[in-house]
């Protein structure tokens, strides 16, 4: 169980991220800066969860302005405006996909051409990246 008063850097150790990252994101308005208590700002837990899902939303490709979003709907009543962040998100992915697949094909396509030519030939690879569109 997490101290319920954690220190930044505490804070920081809990969530896997560096003290650096938990100012970017108060800075970015992601997380809020609690109010001093002593000489010291003290964070919950909920703090570390919810610097944790920022990282888990931006493995997933979400931006931070989308995090952002996100956790203004966090509480689930504006389901139609997260599943349309997410499907949009989701869109991004499915065309990133389908370009890598066209360069593989692409790739695989000069690397066993390459594999063919002969040594009197110039390098297929090299010839077609050379080549004007």
């Amino acid at each position: 169980m997490l101290d319920a008063s954690l220190t930044i850097g505490r804070l920081a150790q809990a969530a896997d991220v560096g003290i650096e990252t938990v100012r970017y994101y108060q800075q970015r308005k992601l997380l809020p800066v609690p109010a001093a208590r002593g000489s010291f700002r003290r964070y919950d837990a909920a703090a570390v969860n919810r610097i944790r899902f920022i990282k888990r939303a931006q493995q997933l490709g979400f931006s931070l302005d989308e995090i952002a979003q996100l956790l203004r709907l966090q509480d689930g009543g504006e389901r139609r405006a997260i599943r349309r962040i997410s499907a949009a998100r989701l869109a991004q992915i499915e065309a990133k996909l389908s370009d890598l697949k066209r360069m593989q094909r692409t790739l695989k396509h000069l690397v066993k051409a390459c594999e063919g030519a002969g040594a009197d030939r110039p390098c297929p690879i090299i010839e077609t990246l050379s080549a004007r569109n």
